[in-house]
Order: C-alpha cells, then sequence, then structure tokens
C-alpha cells in the first residue's frame, strides 16, 4: 500500500531530528599541525588519548592530523590555519606563532613540563646495508665520494638538526668553529637534492636509492625498515644532538573554538605513562624515566648536546645559521663557487 504525503513527510522530519540530535552529542574536532614525520605516532597516540577521554571526560573527540616540513607547517598556523595544537621537533617554528601573529604568549614553553618537550629525539645516520662507504661519524659525511640526503634546512626541522648536529659534534670533538664550518661546507657539498622535509628526504633515499647515507631522527628507523624492507643499517656518531619536540596549544584558535579543555588535555596526556608509551613504541625518546628504561633496549646511549648548550637556543641558532643571509646561506654559496 503506498505510503501518503504525510507519512513520507513524518518520516522525513524524524530522520532529520535524528540527525540533529547525533550532531549535537559528537564531541569536538581538534587539529593536531605537526612535523613530517610524526604521522604514525599521532595516529596511535590519538587513537588512546580519544579513549581515554571518553573514559574520563564522558565525551567523544575526534583528531584530525597535518603533517609537512616543520617551518611550512608553523607559518600555515601563522597564517590562518586553525590548529587547536601544534606539536614541533624544534622551539624556534613555535616561537612565531607568537612573532607573527600573536596567537600564543611568549612564555608558552614554561606552561608544561621540560620546557613543553615531553618527547626528545636525536639525528642519526642511515646507511646501505654493509655499509659499503664505511661511514662511522659526521666527518665520513664530507668524505669525497659519498652523496648523503639532507632535507633543507630552510624548511625542515629535520635538516636543521642535521646541520647542528654535524657543527656541534665538531665542537665537542674539540676543533675550532671555523674547522667545524668547514666540516658542514663539505657535508652539504655532498648533498645532490634538497627535499622539503624529512618523509620526501626518506623517500629520495630508500626509494629512489639516491645516496650513500641519509640524516634522519632515531624514531624514522624503524618506519624505513619497515617499509622499504632491511637493506639499511643505522650508525649512531659519537656525538649528536638532542632534538627537544616542543608542544603547544593555539591560544587565540582553541578560545575561538571553545576547545581549550580538550586541547590542554591532548598535551597533558602526552606526558602520562600512556602517552610516553606511545612514544617509546615509536622510538621516540620518552622523557619518563621509568617508560625509558622499560624500552632501553630500542634506544641506545649516544653523546648528546642540546641546542642551547652548543648554540645559545634556538633563537639565535636561527638568527646566526638560518635566517636569511646567515652562515647556512653562505656556505651554500661558497659550494656553488
Amino acid at each position: 500500500m503506498p505510503c501518503s504525503p504525510f507519512s513520507t513527510l513524518r518520516r522525513a522530519l524524524l530522520a532529520s531530528l535524528l540527525a540533529a540530535a547525533g550532531a549535537a552529542q559528537a564531541g569536538p574536532t581538534l587539529l593536531n599541525v605537526s612535523y613530517d614525520v610524526t604521522r604514525e605516532f599521532y595516529k596511535d597516540y590519538n587513537a588512546v588519548f580519544a579513549k581515554h577521554w571518553k573514559e574520563t571526560a564522558k565525551e567523544d573527540v575526534t583528531i584530525n592530523q597535518s603533517h609537512g616540513g616543520s617551518s611550512k607547517q608553523a607559518r600555515s598556523v601563522a597564517e590562518g590555519l586553525e590548529a587547536d595544537v601544534i606539536t614541533m621537533n624544534q622551539a624556534n617554528d613555535i616561537d612565531i606563532l607568537f612573532e607573527r601573529a600573536k596567537l600564543i604568549p611568549q612564555d608558552w614553553a614554561r606552561r608544561l613540563p621540560n620546557n613543553s618537550s615531553p618527547t626528545t629525539s636525536v639525528s642519526v645516520i642511515l646507511v646501505r646495508k654493509g655499509n659499503p662507504k664505511q661511514i662511522r661519524d659526521w666527518t665520513d659525511l664530507g668524505r669525497a665520494g659519498v652523496s648523503v640526503i639532507i632535507p633543507n634546512p630552510k624548511t625542515s626541522g629535520n635538516g636543521r638538526y642535521t646541520y647542528l648536529a654535524a657543527w656541534g659534534a665538531g665542537i665537542k670533538n674539540g676543533v675550532s668553529p671555523d674547522a667545524a664550518r668547514a666540516l658542514v661546507g663539505r657535508i652539504f657539498a655532498n648533498v645532490p637534492v634538497l627535499d622539503g622535509g624529512g618523509r620526501a628526504a626518506t623517500t629520495t633515499f630508500a626509494q629512489r636509492n639516491i645516496g650513500d647515507a641519509l640524516v634522519t631522527f632515531e624514531s624514522e628507523v624503524p618506519l624505513i625498515l619497515g617499509e622499504f624492507g632491511k637493506d639499511f643499517e643505522v650508525v649512531y656518531p659519537k656525538w649528536t644532538v638532542l632534538a627537544e619536540n616542543p608542544v603547544t596549544v593555539v591560544d587565540k584558535v582553541v578560545d575561538k573554538k571553545g576547545t581549550r579543555k580538550q586541547a590542554e588535555a591532548y598535551l597533558n596526556f602526552l606526558y602520562s605513562d600512556a602517552g610516553q608509551e606511545v612514544a617509546a613504541r615509536h622510538h621516540i625518546r620518552p622523557r619518563s624515566a621509568k617508560v625509558l628504561a622499560k624500552y632501553a633496549k630500542d634506544f641506545p646511549k649516544v653523546g648528546t648536546f642540546t641546542v642551547d648548550e652548543i648554540f645559545g637556543g634556538w633563537k639565535k641558532a636561527q638568527k646566526d645559521h638560518f635566517d636569511d643571509g646567515g652562515l647556512y646561506d653562505q656556505i651554500v654559496s661558497a659550494n656553488k663557487r
């Protein structure tokens, strides 16, 4: 028997009401803008946090991710991309949210422990199986006949850490600043292509088979081995830079959207045992001594230094080395002569 127009209308109204009720019950959506090589970590972390939030706050929360070269990502937020949180691998990229757009307070790094850096990593050297070029330390990347893949320090935190790792290792080994600069110059003279971010550099090395070595974060190594096979070996140099991974809520965005409570909880949970466990499983070094001890076999001991120790902090390092006309540009220009 055909339905009357009135019953059809009632069903349509009921469906609309049910859809509206479902939308009303849906929880907030957060956007985490992050750097290039954290996709897999945050995919897993988001699921763990969402479950925790549902159990403790009785609210569903959806977390979306955006990834790319760290500096490009930070500029996108400063220019209007509405990130609830930004999770970077250097403080300098977060500082610009204050300097360019006043989206966060100047003292944002004081809001959470360890200068708002819940995790760390180190820069390591990935070589082809058997290490045919016998690469053992940063100096070997500057030898004639060695080709090394490094992302562009102008666009990538990974690239900047590589530059500072090689320079700082020279200083820790007792060489002069001029000798450290010369080493960095030789290394970058051996770079055949400067990719925009760490993941693109990985593709160049592992998939396109370009280069004898790739400098990347320690956390990338298991992903590379899992995706591209076991035809690579990791080299831990005698000294390397400690990459600290800072995070912050983007105040003007969360206050506009009404998501401050969820965004702050999302970042605080990174410091919890559960959050630190997710980081450790992704070979990102946890700050928690307990969790680090549990996963000690995954994190070989290596001599590290910080950007503050050798370079006077990220602001000074950026100004001296990476701003237009800085030492990195001078090195690149000299290599082209």
